[in-house]
């Protein structure tokens, strides 16, 4: 989070003939999931289990479609794929190396979709809040990627690039077997309009720039798009015209523009739920986001109420897919709990001090101040679940920035808890981590969920998450394409650094 309709453009032809022709069709699963890579020096010492024929046996399968878990099952992985789902007492062929997961559970590899790979920095924050300008955001290229596969996340969406070509060259290097790491859906730097907070963010000058600043990126590589909170109606309609004219998609953590107004000009996403919309902010200038930047919204839009009800049709009936990012707005939960000493203990020692500069600041808001919050996050997790209820598509990402609050991997785990916390049961939160991003993605028949002749990227789990939500972070293995991850490895190596690189 680093925090009246436009007339469509052009008729068909004119719109030919200022753009030329339509790129080639956009492959998406050949850009995000190439053919497996042997695993090189620099992933090996990351590695439990070499690929190759494989069988978990008395393994609980929770498949990610939201349905029952399934009790003592025994799941075959071969040639980096599922090769089948079968009872536990069922004969494993002769070639298959058996792990014993009895009393584990497996799930899908979890899809985060609001994944960066830096940190923001606030120069000098001190116990009073205060801190200088320039906010800067570092690159955490080497302990980002390792906290989210040792998390369990074994595909992800950058959400927002702020050095689009070290995201680039780490999703080449890990594809290539270089480095470790999840799938990348690598998304552009922010769409970003005027008056931008960031110093690190380019600030598009008009609707040309943003259509030729889409183009340029496309041809770059990247693979999605994020507008973001100061961009204006023409810049979001000429950028998602171009990106929909090459088969990509566009999303927004928005303030600048309402959500019906983003929904109008054909936007695919919209981040951090609702929290960022500012349709009920009381004197709001078009194209400008409001100085309190959207709060009025979320805390007027009840759930129940007629303003979410219109909102919440509107999207589903554009087929418009929400981020829930639950974790970055935690502290505004009464039930907000500091970060266990395993999260604390990943930070730089200067990464902890702001931490807690920032908790303790949270701690002592007036009470008038937390209630306030308290409403806005109940209100929250009311729209969420009353977005999915009206058949949405709700996706789950952590947005891990800043002082350490929300962190890689954790952030992703402790989503998909708040969605249980927020009313879905522990199958519909795995469901909305997993399958939901797969399929917003258009990667749902390789990824997503357990099933014969999908890639073999899974979680194995000490307990049930299906019963227990919290057993979502007992990580024991993790497969990506068919190869396992040692968890303890990847954290190792990455304690201590994140805030650092």
């Amino acid at each position: 989070m680093v925090h009246a309709r436009l007339p469509h453009a052009l008729a068909p032809l004119a719109a030919l003939l200022l753009l030329g022709a339509a790129p080639a069709p956009f492959d998406m699963a050949a850009r995000m999931l190439p053919a497996p890579a042997t695993p090189g020096p620099n992933v090996t010492p990351y590695v439990k289990h070499e690929a190759g024929p494989i069988a978990l046996t008395h393994v609980r399968v929770i498949d990610g479609t939201g349905g029952p878990a399934q009790a003592d099952r025994t799941v075959l992985i071969e040639n980096g794929r599922i090769a089948a789902v079968q009872s536990a007492a069922e004969a494993v062929p002769g070639q298959y190396k058996i792990i014993d997961a009895s009393g584990k559970s497996v799930m899908p590899g979890l899809v985060g979709m609001h994944d960066h790979m830096y940190y923001t920095e606030l120069p000098n924050l001190d116990a009073t809040g205060k801190s200088e300008s320039p906010r800067v955001i570092p690159q955490m290229t080497y302990s980002s990627p390792k906290m989210y596969l040792a998390a369990g996340v074994t595909t992800l969406r950058t959400t927002g690039s702020v050095e689009p070509y070290a995201d680039l060259n780490l999703k080449r290097e890990i594809d290539a077997g270089h480095l470790v790491g999840p799938h990348m859906d690598v998304t552009a730097p922010y769409l970003e309009g005027p008056n931008s907070p960031f110093i690190q963010m380019h600030q598009l000058k008009d609707a040309a720039e943003a259509r030729s600043f889409v183009a340029f990126w496309a041809d770059q590589g990247a693979t999605s798009y994020k507008a973001y909170m100061n961009i204006t109606r023409a810049q979001l309609g000429a950028a998602i015209e171009e990106a929909h004219r090459r088969g990509l998609k566009v999303t927004g953590h928005l303030c600048s523009v309402s959500y019906p107004e983003a929904v109008a000009l054909g936007i695919d996403n919209l981040e951090h739920g609702f929290w960022t919309n500012s349709q009920l902010d009381a004197g709001k200038a078009p194209d400008n986001c409001p100085r309190n930047s959207a709060e009025p919204t979320i805390a007027a839009m009840t759930p129940t109420g007629d303003a979410a009800k219109a909102l919440i049709a509107l999207l589903v009936s554009h087929h418009v897919a929400v981020t829930s990012t639950l974790p970055v707005f935690e502290g505004a939960s009464p039930n907000y709990r500091t970060l266990p000493p395993r999260q604390l203990e990943m930070l730089t020692p200067q990464a902890r001090q702001d931490y807690f500069y920032l908790r303790s600041l949270g701690q002592n808001r007036p009470a008038d101040r937390m209630a306030a919050s308290a409403k806005m996050w109940a209100n929250e997790l009311g729209l969420e679940r009353a977005f999915v209820a009206a058949g949405g598509l709700l996706l789950a990402g952590p947005d891990p920035t800043g002082a350490g609050q929300v962190l890689p991997g954790f952030g992703d785990q402790r989503e998909i808890e708040l969605l249980v916390e927020a009313g879905f049961s522990p199958v519909e939160a795995i469901r909305i981590g997993t399958l939901n991003g797969a399929t917003y993605l258009g990667l749902d028949k390789r990824i997503g969920s357990i099933a014969p002749g999908k890639n073999a990227d899974l979680v194995l789990v000490k307990g049930d998450p299906s019963t227990t939500i919290a057993d979502i972070e007992n990580v024991d293995t993790v497969f990506k394409d068919g190869v396992g991850y040692d968890p303890a490895a990847l954290l190792g190596a990455a304690r201590g650094h994140y805030g650092q690189y």
